[in-house]
């Protein structure tokens, strides 16, 4: 993160004496990254997640922000007084999608603050595998799948600003509130070859401020 950060610094010094906004006649996309912030998991670069811009004129633009991830978790475990081994794999993965809108203010030659509105919807899907465990200790043969499902809808309004550092380079942040909720989609579980069915879970909601999302942005007009 520091490195990043003297990088950025170092393109701002180089390019914002002569950088400007561009008008919508000559630049109507924008396509940026994003570096998340939210209270439970703090700061995160969320690659691969982009957002694109249309410039309808230079007060409105339209924006869709799509957002893809996994990760995958093995842990080994070992026999109490022996060689046995064993291990459990958590996998997650989630893909969701933000259908939104800007109103740009006329701010100054290198700024654009605006305001925001949008919606978002995502789903997600968790396994988790057990070989030679049983949820506590090692256990030779013994083996199980557990699967379950997220879905998440959510509507956010907030307020950011692009600034920009070079021609078509701007340096962006947004802070958002809004609205989210999580319902879970229930699964299955294959415990050493006996399947039974998840009933979903219900779901739960909440709002504040990053629910929908709060990002330091870095983008390319064009």
């Amino acid at each position: 993160m520091k490195k990043f950060m003297i990088c950025l610094s170092a393109l701002a010094m180089s390019g914002t004496m002569l950088a400007q906004k561009p008008a919508s006649d000559d630049a109507k996309y924008s396509l940026e990254g994003n570096i998340n912030y939210d209270a439970a998991n703090g700061i995160s670069w969320t690659a691969p997640n982009l957002r694109m811009r249309y410039f309808v004129n230079d007060n409105i633009a339209a924006r869709v922000q799509l957002a893809l991830g996994s990760t995958s978790d093995k842990t080994n475990v070992y026999e109490a007084g022996g060689d046995g081994t064993g291990s459990y794999t958590d996998k997650m993965s989630n893909w969701g999608i933000q259908l939104g809108a800007e109103y740009h203010l006329a701010g100054t030659e290198k700024m654009s603050p605006y305001f925001m509105a949008g919606f978002s919807y995502g789903m997600g899907s968790m396994t988790t595998n057990w070989e030679n465990y049983d949820g506590t200790d090692y256990l030779a043969d013994y083996v199980a799948e557990v699967k379950s499902s997220t879905s998440s809808l959510g509507f956010g309004i907030g307020a950011g600003m692009d600034y920009y550092l070079a021609d078509n380079i701007y340096m962006g942040l947004e802070l958002g509130w809004g609205w989210m909720s999580m319902s879970d989609g229930g699964g299955s579980a294959d415990m050493n070859g006996t399947v039974t069915d998840t009933d979903p879970a219900g779901s739960s909601s909440g709002m504040g401020i990053g629910e929908m999302n709060t990002a330091f942005r870095i983008g390319w007009r064009f």
